[in-house]
């Protein structure tokens, strides 16, 4: 499950190493040399780049630290984001964190793998 912040909440942390990437930037080719987290912005809800960039962070690339969904981050968004590798979420102003926190507990599998379960439903043990 994806960590939720509420909005506002977001604090800057200390020896937290962040790199905060641009939608047009490509994730294959950006340096993640000591990252700790990448923060992806969504500039707008129909805005999609930032999903990709995700997948290709955590599928292609192997990063393992936090992945982070900023700007117009809504509820119904998050069980995607998680799937295509978010692992942290700053909800837009207004939002609900227990909401949220439903949205998980309404899909719990999926037949098809994932960046975060690649394989898919019917060749889990």
């Amino acid at each position: 499950m994806i960590t939720i912040i509420p909005a506002g909440q977001a604090q800057p942390e200390e020896n937290v190493n962040v790199l905060v990437l641009a939608n047009d930037a490509d994730a294959l080719e950006v340096s993640l040399d000591g990252v700790d987290r990448v923060e992806l912005q969504f500039p707008k809800f129909t805005d999609g780049r930032a999903f990709t960039q995700a997948r290709l962070l955590r599928q292609r690339r192997g990063f393992a630290g936090d992945i982070r969904a900023t700007g117009d981050v809504l509820i119904d968004q998050l069980v995607q984001m998680y799937r295509t590798g978010f692992s942290s979420a700053v909800l837009k102003e207004g939002k609900d964190p227990a909401d949220a926190e439903r949205q998980f507990a309404r899909y719990r599998a999926f037949y098809q793998g994932d960046a975060v379960v690649p394989q898919p439903l019917f060749a889990r043990g």
